[in-house]
């Protein structure tokens, strides 16, 4: 029976963070997640790294000094992955947060992010506002202010990262394999099924992080939990939609006219991030889609600020949604509820037994080095000091990488931007596997924009387990407007080459891949 120091459950942000984390300090880790990384909660995130303005009015000020601290470290240990983004904030005659009281968050905001890079944030009249965005509703228009906070376009990037460090460092990373059931004592004994071979097997770990999200309770279960009862969740969707008459510049955060809450409207890869949306959710985790009320409230929203946009449910390139893993709060608004993370201790289960409810993408790091430092207590273990604060590995700067993918393979100058954007300083890689293999310099488009080798990369050094993971969650193709169905055919057909897969393989993994492109759409 294989043994570790430590087990973590689920590959979320924060499991991949935890793992990162424990194996750069030493320990023996093992990480099982029952589907693909970042396949769940972190996925149907804003891909904000934000302080949390929002929370300023709920009194969590030590969450956005820690949120505006851990953007800037994320902004140096992964730049090619967290830019700035500018954000708008249009206040309207009637809103509940007038101009003094957004002037004042303001204010607080650029305090607590002292020291910091980005730019302070700046009042606009209404003319300066209309001048700059002329898309957006004059009628009630007073004012409106502009502040910077960070955008992680693919946050399925940064996970891998994580899990890419992690690995270098030594975890061993079980994708698409279910823990089924724990067994508590000095050795913590752990029984997975593989969910796409069948294989069953055990290890013991000295200590267990359940980092499930929203399925914390369900882990639990599998350790003999009577009464689980940790997580009340929240349902959030977004919609995706391309250009429309009158889009913004820039990011917006808006206060919704319906029920005063505040949600965005985002520029984010070559379309519009809309969302999101905050509900008490206890349905099935494994099938959550965006509601059509969801829908609406979003349409309704965004045309109410951006009057010509004229959105229709016909504009929705697709939807996605999914489950916040918060605190169980029985009374009171859903926005009200802690963003703060909890690390706990399951005594009731056993002493060496951790759950991590809550958490955000902009705090994962930090979480991650207390959770460890708490390992290291319960091992009664003197570990070395966190590190994580180094470069991920796309993170190194390259000189004219951009240049050097251009003139080496059929990749066009807007191909070997998206390439670097997405890779970093490891699409070296991708020129070193096409370098090698005339037919992985090939682009997949007619735009030359999607690199033959990219599919090699995943295959041979990312860990994919199907081809849905290869196209939506390595080369991010999934997420353009059309789900990359263009490229499914041909990525199908190199991954097949590189797995090994026979046809009826192949024919299966397509037919899975268009399933789930297909789910996306509303």
């Amino acid at each position: 029976m294989s043994q570790y120091d430590l087990a973590v459950i689920g590959a979320g942000i924060n499991g991949a963070g935890i793992v990162r984390d424990a194996a750069m300090r030493g320990l023996k880790v093992v990480l099982f997640e029952k589907g693909d990384m970042c396949s769940a909660t972190s996925w149907i995130s804003s891909r904000l790294i934000h302080g949390g303005l929002r929370y300023l009015e709920y009194a969590e000020f030590p969450l956005v000094y820690e949120s505006l601290h851990e953007r800037q470290y994320l902004r140096e240990i992964a730049p090619h992955l967290v830019k700035p983004l500018r954000i708008s904030i249009p206040i309207y005659k009637g809103a509940r947060r007038g101009p003094l009281l957004i002037r004042l968050g303001m204010l607080f905001y650029d305090l607590l992010s002292m020291g910091k890079e980005l730019p302070r944030h700046r009042m606009l009249s209404r003319s300066e506002i209309m001048q700059a965005e002329p898309g957006l509703e004059a009628n009630g228009l007073r004012a409106a202010a502009t502040y910077y906070d960070g955008q992680v376009s693919f946050a399925e990037r940064l996970i891998l990262e994580n899990l890419l460090a992690a690995t270098d460092a030594g975890a061993d990373v079980r994708t698409s394999c279910e823990v089924t059931g724990i067994e508590p004592g000095d050795g913590n004994s752990i029984t997975w099924t593989d969910r796409l071979t069948g294989e069953t097997g055990t290890v013991e770990a000295s200590v267990v992080i359940n980092a499930g999200g929203p399925w914390v309770d369900s882990v639990l279960e599998t350790a003999g939990a009577q009464d689980t009862n940790l997580i009340g969740g929240t349902k959030g969707s977004h919609i995706i939609v391309s250009s429309f008459t009158g889009a913004p510049k820039n990011a917006f955060y808006v206060e919704a006219e319906s029920d005063g809450r505040p949600f965005f409207i985002i520029p984010w890869n070559g379309q519009y991030l809309i969302g999101t949306t905050d509900i008490r959710y206890d349905g099935d985790l494994d099938f959550i889609r965006a509601s059509d009320r969801e829908i609406r409230y979003l349409l309704d929203e965004t045309n109410r600020v951006f009057p010509s946009a004229s959105l229709t449910v016909d504009d929705i390139n697709y939807a996605y949604s999914g489950v916040r893993p918060l605190p169980q709060v029985k009374e009171g608004p859903e926005s009200a509820i802690t963003r703060k993370h909890i690390i706990m201790v399951n005594r009731d289960i056993g002493s060496t037994i951790v759950s991590i409810i809550g958490g955000k993408l902009t705090t994962y790091r930090h979480l991650a080095e207390q959770a460890i430092d708490l390992v290291g207590k319960l091992l009664q273990r003197k570990l070395p000091k966190c590190s994580t604060r180094e470069l991920l590995p796309g993170g190194r700067a390259v000189d004219d990488l951009a240049g050097q993918l251009q003139q080496r393979t059929s990749l066009s100058a807007a191909g070997a931007e998206r390439v670097v954007a997405i890779y970093g300083s490891r699409a070296a890689r991708l020129l070193a596997l096409a370098e090698a293999n005339p037919r992985l310099a090939v682009t997949l488009d007619s735009d030359q924009t999607v690199l033959a080798a990219e599919v090699a990369l995943a295959v041979r050094e990312e860990f994919p387990r199907t081809l849905t993971d290869i196209v939506f969650r390595r080369m991010m193709v999934g997420l353009r407007p059309d789900q990359g169905r263009p490229f499914h055919e041909s990525i199908a057909a190199i991954a097949a080459s590189e797995f090994g897969w026979d046809a009826d393989r192949a024919r299966d993994e397509l037919k899975r891949l268009r399933d789930y492109s297909d789910s996306l759409r509303v």
